[in-house]
């Protein structure tokens, strides 16, 4: 077991007694669910970040949208100031809709809606869909956010989550025998064989849980008239920044230095001085971040450190390992899916 604050393990334990007093309590209906019109498919996972969720609601969306349903997400918006609940602007300001809901805008092509309570945004959201499509809400992050009831749970897991321990001693937000209330478990390829003992041993609901896997491809997109340069400096602010510098040694880009900010870091001048500085230092022609950091780089920065060299954003790519039979499988569970909603 891997204890990153190992001085605060004692305190885990109570955590996760507050975390089973709370389940119960939903499960008693002491607290209440509140309900949508629409399917809910809720993706989220046992970690407080790095578990890949971003990417795979690009890829859900996607799919579902090549699918001909008509496809909202309902996302919180980590560290987002304002508390209002509106539609996400593709290209609006991060600091006003937060990083991730900019960057699914963006790549999805689908309504966003953000804030804390979900369900409003849902009721926003329903109160703006298109008619004559099967329409179905994502809730993005959405495993711990009981309040709302969801159809199906897509639950993502890693290797690294299986060997974490509960918080505060750990990053994990809830004990792995909380996995038995998925109905989807998504693993990497990479890690489906280390994964497949221990999931084969997790005690199941009446339904079984099923497995999907994965296929994750980071794809450095430079421009064609400034490709990435051949001794980058690479930065992030993501939960894992030690997955990105492995991803892209094994695209074969070998960064010079890789500089971590903390997880949803909101970018200053004094980063981008940082930024040049540690590029003079380290003999640098250009850098390479990821999408979440990218969206959230004003035109004048970016043009600041394009001084150095080309800046080249790594785009993660998800991709399903049988998308056809995965979507069988969404409509198997919900038979929601396979018609309009009740209420057109």
């Amino acid at each position: 077991m891997r204890l990153r604050r190992p001085l605060l393990l004692p305190l885990s334990p109570l955590y996760g007694a507050v975390l089973g007093v709370k389940r119960l309590a939903f499960r008693a209906g002491w607290l209440k669910q509140r309900r949508l019109a629409n399917v809910v498919i809720s993706v989220g996972s046992v970690s407080a970040g790095g578990a890949g969720k971003t990417p795979f609601v690009i890829a859900l969306a996607r799919m579902l949208r090549r699918r001909g349903y008509a496809v909202t997400i309902l996302t919180r918006g980590f560290g987002r100031a304002p508390k209002t609940i509106e539609r996400v602007e593709p290209y609006g300001d991060t600091a006003w809709f937060g990083d991730e809901p900019v960057l699914l805008a963006q790549r999805t092509g689908v309504p966003v809606f953000v804030g804390a309570d979900r369900y409003n945004a849902g009721l926003l959201a329903e109160k703006n869909e298109a008619a004559g499509k099967i329409a179905v809400h994502l809730l993005d992050d959405g495993f711990q956010h009981r309040k709302l009831a969801r159809d199906i749970d897509i639950v993502l897991l890693t290797q690294e989550d299986v060997d974490d321990a509960l918080l505060p001693a750990g990053n994990l937000r809830e004990p792995l025998s909380a996995l038995r209330e998925a109905d989807i478990i998504v693993v990497r390829e990479e890690e489906a064989a280390m994964l497949e003992r221990f999931l084969s041993d997790l005690p199941r609901k009446k339904t079984p849980t099923v497995t999907w896997v994965i296929k994750r491809r980071l794809s450095l997109d430079g421009d064609t008239e400034r490709p990435l340069s051949a001794r980058p400096l690479a930065f992030c602010g993501i939960a894992r920044p030690k997955g990105f510098t492995a991803m892209l040694l094994a695209e074969g880009c070998r960064p010079v230095e890789m500089i971590a900010f903390p997880d949803h870091h909101v970018y200053v001048d004094e980063d981008i001085n940082r930024l040049l500085e540690a590029a003079r230092q380290h003999g640098a022609d250009g850098f390479v971040t990821t999408e979440k950091d990218a969206v959230k780089l004003t035109a004048a920065m970016r043009e600041r450190l394009e001084t150095v060299g080309p800046l080249v954003v790594a785009r993660l790519g998800v991709e399903f390992s049988d998308e056809l039979e995965a979507l069988l499988q969404l409509i198997a569970m919900e038979k929601r899916l396979d018609r309009r909603s009740q209420n057109r």
